[in-house]
């Protein structure tokens, strides 16, 4: 497996077990009330479950499994772009809401988000070819 897969892998897994801790940290104290400054963490666990796990795995997963014509990935440079902003983005939102942060950090939150999905599919593009070409390539 490839370097960037791993690390986007291993970051969908810590932002899983931070997703989980704080759903349970919500769960709790929905049945036994600890603190109402708890509920301040749904932000984070809605944005480290459904960006921070699910779309890191997806990319990470992605990125090792696309074909390689040529036996070449491509340059790797956006694919860490891609690694970077979506971590930073993640924080940027998760975090900024749940912090009360301005506006202006969660919409930077978003940006970078968006961004990383650019630079993935800038990368990942020239690797998806129609079937016809693809069987081509295996002769």
């Amino acid at each position: 497996m490839t370097r960037p897969s791993l690390w986007f892998l291993r970051s969908a897994l810590i932002h899983l077990a931070l997703g989980f801790t704080f759903g349970g940290l919500l769960l709790w104290n929905k049945g036994v009330p600890i603190h109402p400054l708890l509920w301040r963490l749904l932000p984070a666990h809605m944005e480290f479950l459904l960006l921070g796990w699910t779309v890191q795995l997806a990319m990470g997963v992605a990125y090792w499994i696309l074909p390689r014509f040529y036996t070449q990935r491509g340059d790797v440079r956006p694919v860490w772009l891609a690694f970077v902003l979506l971590n930073g983005g993640v924080w940027l939102a998760g975090m900024g809401a749940t912090l009360a942060a301005p506006a202006w950090v969660i919409l930077a939150g978003r940006l970078c988000e968006a961004g990383a999905a650019a630079a993935f599919a800038f990368n990942a593009w020239p690797r998806v070819k129609p079937m016809a070409l693809a069987a081509s390539h295996r002769e």
